[in-house]
């Protein structure tokens, strides 16, 4: 036990421990999770309203993004941060590669720990052979409908049906609202802030130095969905003005920045000069003085607070 603690409070002087608590509704509350989380050790919660069948949680999403390296994501059960365990996976492979750690409270999942990691390559292996299941029964299941004649899928679909393809096309366009939805919170701000005095291309760089990938195509899909179903003004799809190169590089510097607001001018200018980008006066050598004045007019444009 005194090992334990020993061990529990060495991971805490390493980095935060961060708990995530997610109930399914508006009428549950996360005040039990949260408990159990402070008494772990966790001094910040993040709490999350969704359904356990859904992979819709922005919160986490953020959380994820924004965990630093030696932090640990603890939550009180498996259930309350995945909804299947490659979904599991995936989650605790992004932490991986962003130095971070997870651990579940009630379960013996502790990726700081020898025992953790192996608990973790079993799941690993049970969800691998999941899928290679799935797949076999698939296989089985179309090879002996083709047996007796019939072909797999939807007959409807098959056949061009206009019902069937109508409610297929129906289908697809709620479950691509329901993803842009989910994750608008992340971008959309910065999208009414940059648009239309910015390209899609300006405002993709700028997404991508915050961690979210976003294609300036895709980019402006989501949005002319969002004008459609009345959610956004049409005004940020209009078409923007032409672009110096030097609104480019300032794009460009905001959105390092705003990655990092740790890092100083000189090492921004140091990230300049490893991606090959040009000064402003067509040089390849980065002067700090440059970097603030593209700051400054980053923040006269909105794109950082004065903060």
């Amino acid at each position: 036990m005194a090992a334990d603690t020993q061990n529990h409070a060495s991971r805490r002087s390493q980095g935060r421990l961060i708990g995530y608590a997610r109930v399914s509704t508006d009428e549950q509350a996360t005040e039990a999770q949260q408990i159990e989380l402070r008494a772990s050790g966790c001094d910040q919660i993040v709490d999350e309203h969704g359904s356990g069948a859904s992979r819709a949680r922005p919160a986490l999403a953020k959380l994820v993004r924004e965990i630093a390296a030696g932090d640990t994501l603890v939550v009180v059960r498996l259930d309350r941060l995945a909804r299947s365990v490659s979904h599991l996976l995936e989650v605790i492979e992004d932490l991986t590669a962003k130095g971070a750690h997870f651990r579940s409270l009630r379960d013996p999942i502790d990726t700081t720990t020898p025992q953790g990691m192996f608990s973790l390559q079993v799941l690993g292996a049970v969800a691998q052979l999941e899928r290679a299941l799935i797949s076999e029964c698939t296989k089985a299941g179309i090879k002996a409908a083709k047996a007796k004649g019939r072909m797999p899928g939807n007959p409807g679909i098959r056949d061009r049906l206009p019902e069937a393809l109508a409610k297929m096309k129906t289908a697809q366009k709620a479950s691509y609202g329901a993803r842009v939805q989910a994750t608008a919170q992340q971008w959309l701000p910065t999208v009414r802030r940059m648009r239309p005095d910015h390209t899609w291309d300006d405002i993709a760089r700028f997404l991508k130095q915050r961690g979210l990938a976003w294609s300036p195509e895709r980019l402006r899909r989501a949005v002319k969905w969002l004008v459609t179903e009345g959610m956004a003004d049409a005004a940020l799809l209009r078409k923007s003005p032409p672009r110096l190169p030097e609104d480019r590089l300032m794009t460009l510097v905001a959105g390092i920045q705003s990655s990092n607001p740790q890092l100083t001018l000189r090492e921004i200018s140091s990230q300049l000069e490893r991606l090959h980008e040009r000064t402003p006066r067509g040089g390849t050598k980065w002067a700090p003085s440059s970097v603030k004045n593209l700051l400054d007019r980053a923040k006269r444009n909105g794109l950082l607070s004065e903060a």
